[in-house]
C-alpha cells in the first residue's frame, strides 16, 4: 500500500505508473490516451454528493498529476459523464457534457436528474479516450416514504501528516447510503509530504487559491479516500482548517487585515473539490452559504450547520492575537454576552424553521463542534468552570438558544452529529448542563461526536477526568482514530465507535470502542454490546 501511496503523488505524471497504481487498488481506470495529454486526467478519482430523491452531484477534477498544476493545460475541456444502473454501464439513464474550466480549477460539478429515487447508481467520466474510475452512488428515497434503514458513516478531521487514511478504506468496506464529513478535510498547514512525523511543524501554510488548491489535490490523491468516496454519496461542511485554524467569522487569529482574500480563496478551493450542491455565488466565493438540508425520505432529516462563516469573534482571546483560549468563566465577562452567535441570526431562523417542519422520524443536526459543556472544573461550582472557546462552550448563550429552538420546534428524536474534538463523545444534552436530571431539565437531544481520521488528541486520562467532572457526557475516547457508523430505522438509531489498531499503519485493521443506542420516542442514551 505504501508503494501505491508514493507511486500516486511521486509517479502520478506518468500514465504508465498511475495506470498499475489504479490497478493495484482496484479503482478500474481504462488505460487508454487521454485527449488533453499523454497523463490519466482523473488522478484526483471522483465523489458524489448531495443526494435528492431525484438527483445527485457528481463531481470530478482534471488533474494529471497531483502535486503539479501545470500538468493540466489552462483550456476549457469537455468531460462526458454516464449514469447507469448497474455498474457494467450496461442500462445507462443519464449521460451528458460538462466543461471543466481553469477558472474553478478544471473541476466539474454535473447535476445528474431524472433518476428514481432511493436506489443505487453508478457513474464515470471520459475525457478523450480515458475513463475515470466508477463511482457507486444512490438517490433519497421519496418525500412521504419510510425507509427501513439508512447506514451512516461520519468522519471528520484528516491531517495528512499525522497518519494514513485506513478509517477510508473501513467506511468504503462498509457500503454505507451516506456519507456525512463534518470538516477539517484539509488542514491548511503542514510538511507537504511526510506522514506521520514525530512531531507536527507548521510549515508550507495555504494562503492563496493556488496554494489551497494544491493541498487539496494533495489530500484527494490517497486511494483510499477516493475509496471513500466511490462508495458512497457525502454531504459536507467545513470547520477552520479549510481556511486558517480557530477563525471566526471575519477574524483570524493572525488579525489579518487582509483575511477576508483569503478567506475567499480558501472557500473557492473547498467549492471545487466538493460534490456540492451550491450555486457559485455571484457576490464571489467569500459569500458561499454552506448550510443545507437534506432529507432522506420520512426515516431523517438533515440540518447541515455552518458555525464558522457567522460567528462572532472569540471571546478573550489573547493581546494581539485571535484564535482560542482556555478561559475562566468568572474572569471572561465577554463569554456570557447574550449578542454573541456560533450560527448568525439567518442561520438559526432556518434551522428553527426545518426542525419546527420537518416530519421526520429522526432531525439530525450534522455540525463541526461538540455542542455538550465540557467544563474542566467540578460542576458543583456552577458558573464558575474553565472552557475552551473555540467550541459551543466558547458561545454559552447561542447553545442556549439552539437547545430551546430544539426543544420549542417539536421535532421528533434530535439527533447532533459532531466532530472537531478528536475524540468519541456520547452525551446527553438539556437546557442547564450544571443542573441534575429532572423533569425541569430533561434530555432535549442526545449527541454522537466522533473522532479523527488521523489527527492527534488528548492523553485518555485527561479524558477519563472530563467525562467524570461532566455527568451528562456518558462515554469519551481520545486515544483512537477512527470514524462513526450509525443505523438509523424507524425503531431506534444505533451508533458504532469504529477505532483503528495503528493510525501510522496504512494497512491498519479496527474495532468496535463502544456501541450506543437511541430508541424512538425515549430520549437519552444508553450504551450497548454492539
Amino acid at each position: 500500500m505504501e508503494g501505491l501511496r508514493r507511486a500516486f503523488l511521486l509517479d502520478a505524471a506518468h500514465w504508465s505508473a498511475a495506470t498499475a497504481a489504479a490497478a493495484t487498488a482496484g479503482l478500474g481506470f481504462t488505460a487508454s490516451a487521454s485527449a488533453a495529454g499523454t497523463s490519466y486526467p482523473f488522478s484526483l478519482g471522483v465523489a458524489s454528493g448531495s443526494p435528492l430523491s431525484n438527483a445527485v452531484i457528481l463531481w470530478t477534477r482534471i488533474l494529471h498529476d497531483p502535486l503539479n498544476a501545470a500538468s493540466t493545460p489552462a483550456l476549457a475541456l469537455t468531460v462526458r459523464w454516464e449514469v447507469a444502473e448497474d455498474e457494467a454501464f450496461r442500462k445507462v439513464v443519464g449521460k451528458g457534457s460538462a466543461v471543466a474550466s481553469p477558472a474553478l480549477a478544471h473541476s466539474v460539478h454535473v447535476d445528474a436528474t431524472g433518476l428514481q429515487p432511493d436506489r443505487p447508481y453508478w457513474y464515470r467520466f471520459m475525457l478523450g479516450d480515458a475513463v475515470s474510475p466508477v463511482g457507486r452512488t444512490r438517490t433519497a428515497p421519496a418525500p412521504g416514504s419510510m425507509p427501513a434503514m439508512l447506514k451512516l458513516a461520519v468522519a471528520s478531521c484528516q491531517h495528512w501528516e499525522f497518519g494514513h487514511y485506513a478509517a477510508h478504506r473501513h467506511i468504503a468496506q462498509a457500503a454505507p447510503d451516506l456519507v456525512a464529513f463534518l470538516g477539517d478535510y484539509i488542514y491548511e498547514w503542514g510538511p507537504y509530504q511526510l506522514r506521520h512525523p514525530p512531531r507536527a511543524v507548521r510549515v508550507d501554510e495555504s494562503f492563496t487559491l493556488a496554494q489551497y488548491r494544491a493541498r487539496y489535490a494533495q489530500y484527494n490523491s490517497d486511494p483510499d479516500l477516493q475509496a471513500a468516496h466511490r462508495a458512497a454519496p457525502w454531504i459536507v461542511t467545513w470547520d477552520d482548517h479549510e481556511v486558517a485554524n480557530d477563525y471566526a467569522g471575519d477574524v483570524d487569529e493572525r488579525l489579518s487585515k487582509d483575511f477576508a482574500a483569503r478567506r475567499a480563496a480558501a472557500y473557492q478551493a473547498f467549492y471545487e473539490h466538493m460534490p456540492l450542491r451550491l450555486p457559485v455565488p455571484k457576490a464571489g466565493f467569500g459569500f458561499l452559504r454552506m448550510h443545507q438540508r437534506y432529507d432522506w425520505g420520512r426515516l431523517a432529516r438533515f440540518h447541515v450547520l455552518d458555525d464558522r462563516r457567522h460567528r462572532s469573534p472569540l471571546a478573550c482571546s489573547k493581546p494581539g492575537r485571535g484564535g482560542s483560549n482556555v478561559v475562566l468563566a468568572r474572569a471572561c465577562a465577554e463569554l456570557r454576552d447574550p449578542r454573541r452567535t456560533m450560527l448568525g441570526g439567518e442561520q438559526e431562523a432556518w434551522l428553527a424553521q426545518g426542525l419546527s417542519s420537518s416530519k421526520a422520524r429522526w432531525n439530525i443536526l450534522a455540525q463541526q463542534t461538540l455542542v455538550a459543556q465540557s467544563s474542566g472544573v467540578p460542576v458543583q461550582s456552577p458558573g464558575d468552570g474553565r472552557f475552551w472557546t473555540d467550541g459551543w462552550d466558547g458561545y454559552p448563550a447561542a447553545r442556549q438558544r439552539l437547545l430551546e429552538s430544539i426543544a420549542q420546534s417539536g421535532a421528533r428524536n434530535p439527533l447532533v452529529l459532531s466532530g472537531d474534538v478528536h475524540t468519541f463523545y456520547a452525551a446527553e444534552l438539556r437546557r442547564d448542563f450544571e443542573r441534575p436530571a429532572s423533569k425541569a431539565n430533561p434530555v432535549i437531544a442526545t449527541e454522537f461526536c466522533g473522532t479523527s481520521i488521523t489527527s492527534s488528541s488528548r492523553p485518555q486520562a485527561r479524558t477519563q477526568e472530563n467525562v467524570a467532572r461532566n455527568p451528562h457526557i456518558l462515554y469519551g475516547r481520545s486515544d483512537r482514530r477512527g470514524y462513526m457508523l450509525l443505523e438509523i430505522t424507524p425503531q431506534a438509531a444505533r451508533a458504532r465507535f469504529m477505532a483503528l489498531d495503528e493510525v501510522r499503519d496504512a494497512a491498519s485493521g479496527q474495532s468496535l470502542a463502544a456501541a450506543f443506542a437511541v430508541e424512538n420516542g425515549i430520549p437519552g442514551v444508553r450504551q450497548t454490546r454492539g
